[in-house]
């Protein structure tokens, strides 16, 4: 079965939350050609991170993708509370993410929020913004 087929039987809704998969599994994967496909490359999106300042503009989003996945050894991510939303040709995700990330010298743990959106273009669901805000953590309970 063809993904054009896939494609025609999905609701609006499922094709957004499809696409978001798709920018997650790209994360994961560390695969630059996988992110450079899920984006729109024009100079109206924009990406937010935590910590770090706007990118605007398609290829400053893809050099900081090409930067975090050159200096990162592996990502795991696990999605919770997705909130799907589609108006027209627009759709977007709001959703927590917990992040794991191996580096040469450890890893990193950080819970975001995140609201992707993404446009319908020729068929195709394309980001054109990711941002994503720190949540603060908890604090380690000491033992007495």
């Amino acid at each position: 079965m063809s993904t054009q087929v896939i494609r025609e039987k999905q609701t609006p809704e499922e094709a957004v939350r499809t696409a978001n998969r798709r920018f997650y599994a790209a994360f994961e994967s560390l695969d630059l050609a996988e992110m450079v496909a899920v984006w729109s490359h024009d100079d109206r999106v924009e990406c937010i991170q935590p910590g770090w300042e706007l990118l605007l503009g398609w290829e400053e989003v893809r050099e900081r993708w090409a930067r975090i996945f050159k200096n990162t050894k592996r990502v795991r991510v696990a999605l919770s509370g997705l909130c799907v939303r589609v108006e027209g040709n627009v759709g977007w995700v709001a959703c927590t993410a917990r992040i794991t990330t191996a580096f040469a010298e450890g890893f990193d743990e950080a819970t975001v929020q995140a609201t992707n959106i993404f446009v319908q273009r020729e068929g195709q669901w394309l980001m054109v913004a990711h941002h994503a805000s720190a949540l603060p953590t908890a604090p380690k309970e000491t033992v007495q």
